[in-house]
């Protein structure tokens, strides 16, 4: 059949693959008018010709139209199904640049780091070591030519500043969510994409990379040339001899002045014997990072070559039938919300006989799942939606745009629900979140309707992902425990109020916000973060500013009556057994 690839012959040059053509690895025969390929020819899958690579995101990387867009070459009818991950064969990058000595020499030091610095928790050392495994890919990127493009430097730039996070706050949920997004917003920078395959693919490729980065990695320490092992040792002697002096000597003036000591004591690590395995773990770690990152800069897979047909075209009554009832009903909805909440408080219980704080706890959740199920039926119906004319276009837009604009309402509904029942019982972590990600979700339905208005959306991919990215940032780096401690004590220098439970659990980050409580609240709030504040200490590479803060909060005004804290100032602040509002 056209354009569908045929077995090769038994004993011939594809050898044991039954799937490859004879001519070439991905070539398929020529249909009907097309001339036949010269013979020896092969068909590269690569859109870059030799001497002239190109950094993710070079315009002209991935063509509609290519052979990676057209039909799949790898199933032939009436044969057995293709190997598995065949799919992948489209987005391999080719032959990779080997691995220098530099890059490993990145790679060894990314270790050592990780191993020296990320025993004792997260802070700066975070950024530290993410600076020096980005070092270690852009050597990795030099060595095969290729060049930095705009969309690779703001990834790059926000990843190292998501990993900034640790070093201000001291709330671990923030910091796990800036890390983690941090290592997959490395992975987009270096592989690249454009597309939605392209760019939700590269987010996650990095764990696909750790393992062919060792072997990347053995293969060029195998390959390396006698002088260049003789630039390498060197730098492995000066090291050594590096780390003897300062050991001895730092010894030597540590034993003489206790200032000398106190700072050795903070500089250097304390390597106790059972902490070996720990760090062996961590050099590990760091070092097959760095190797992974190192190997997808020397050659990314392209995953914006991912064969992705789009779906079946339904027929306009059963494709848009559907859609007109969805808008009918939320714009039902939307008059209603009209009706009920720009009346006020006393529209709201006149109409519902609820007030704002149950008015806004009965639906918050609803409208949440609400917004996200819309998100899902947009995309579901994009991808059937008919499209043979100019009128079946239209009327996609049409429909999905005023969708989109409904669903607007929807968020802006649930929005004024959740502000409701914060001003009611307070903020908690729990609330500030669905807070942000609701807002998220509104700059998203945005973006798709200006998607839809425009003639070209190409850029709508990057940008919703990096719409998310300076979401998560934003959270992470105006420090979420500071916010919900502020709007807490705020509530109560107004009304008197405060929830103590909402406060009580919170990070170091707010300490500064709850110390302008009166005494017996101010004991009662921050017990718990002075016993995580009265801990070791934490090394320089280690600490958060916002514990150096609160350390000095502790330090200039101790708690009162401490000693009974437990149960008298939290008793005389009205906590008690089964006190406060319901929390979410």
């Amino acid at each position: 059949m056209p354009g569908h690839a045929t077995p090769a012959p038994a004993g011939g040059p594809s050898g044991s693959d039954p799937y490859r053509a004879p001519a070439g690895p991905y070539r398929a025969p020529a249909g009907p008018g097309e001339q036949p390929a010269a013979p020896g020819a092969e068909q590269r899958h690569d859109a870059s010709a030799p001497g002239q690579q190109t950094w993710p995101g070079d315009p002209g990387q991935d063509r509609p139209g290519s052979a990676a867009s057209g039909p799949n070459p790898y199933r032939a009818p009436g044969r057995p199904a293709p190997k598995p991950f065949a799919w992948l064969r489209p987005s391999d990058p080719g032959p990779k640049a080997p691995v220098t000595p530099r890059t490993l020499v990145a790679a060894l030091l990314t270790g050592l780091l990780t191993a020296w610095l990320l025993d004792r928790g997260l802070g700066v050392n975070l950024l530290i070591c993410g600076t020096v495994v980005a070092v270690g890919a852009g050597l990795a990127a030099r060595s095969a030519g290729r060049r930095v493009r705009g969309w690779t430097m703001l990834w790059s730039v926000l990843a190292l500043a998501l990993l900034a996070v640790p070093a201000l706050s001291d709330a671990g949920w923030p910091t796990a969510l800036a890390t983690v997004g941090g290592l997959a917003l490395a992975s987009l920078a270096l592989h690249g994409g454009r597309r939605w395959a392209g760019v939700l693919l590269a987010l996650p490729g990095i764990l696909w990379q750790l393992v062919p980065g060792l072997r990347w990695a053995r293969t060029g320490l195998r390959g390396l040339s006698l002088p260049a092992r003789g630039k390498v040792v060197p730098v492995f002697k000066a090291v050594l001899v590096t780390v003897v002096l300062l050991v001895v000597f730092g010894r030597l003036f540590a034993s003489a002045d206790a200032a000398m000591a106190d700072l050795m004591d903070g500089l250097s690590p304390s390597l106790a014997p059972g902490e070996i395995p720990l760090r062996a773990v961590l050099f590990a770690l760091g070092v097959v990072t760095a190797l992974g990152f190192a190997h997808v800069a020397a050659g990314p897979r392209r995953w914006d070559r991912t064969v992705v047909r789009p779906g079946r075209e339904r027929g306009r009554l059963e494709w848009a039938l559907p859609l007109v009832a969805l808008n009918l009903m939320f714009g039902a909805f939307a008059v209603i919300q009209a009706v009920v909440v720009l009346g006020g408080r006393d529209s709201i219980m006149r109409n519902t006989g609820m007030s704002r704080s149950e008015y806004a706890r009965q639906g918050f959740w609803q409208l949440t799942v609400v917004t996200v199920l819309t998100l899902v039926v947009v995309g579901v119906a994009k991808r059937w939606a008919p499209r043979s004319t100019e009128a079946d276009r239209r009327l996609a837009r049409v429909l999905l745009g005023l969708l989109c604009l409904l669903t607007l309402v929807v968020v802006a509904s649930a929005l004024g629900r959740m502000w409701f029942y914060v001003d009611a019982s307070g903020l908690t972590r729990l609330r500030l979140w669905v807070l942000v990600v609701e807002v998220w979700l509104g700059v998203v339905f945005v973006l798709l309707i200006t998607a839809g208005l425009v003639r070209s959306a190409g850029w709508l991919p990057r940008v919703v992902v990096l719409s998310g990215v300076l979401t998560v940032a934003v959270y992470g780096l105006m420090g979420p425990d500071a916010i919900v401690a502020e709007q807490n004590v705020a509530r109560f220098e107004r009304t008197g109020q405060i929830d103590l439970r909402n406060v009580r659990d919170l990070s170091l980050d707010a300490v500064p916000a709850l110390d302008r409580l009166p005494t017996d609240y101010r004991t009662c709030a921050l017990q718990l973060m002075r016993i995580d504040a009265a801990g070791a200490p934490e090394p320089w590479y280690a600490a958060s500013l916002a514990s150096a803060r609160a350390r000095s909060v502790f330090a200039e005004r101790p708690l009162v009556n401490e000693v009974s804290a437990q149960g008298g100032a939290c008793e005389r602040a009205g906590l008690g057994e089964g006190d406060g509002t319901e929390r979410y």
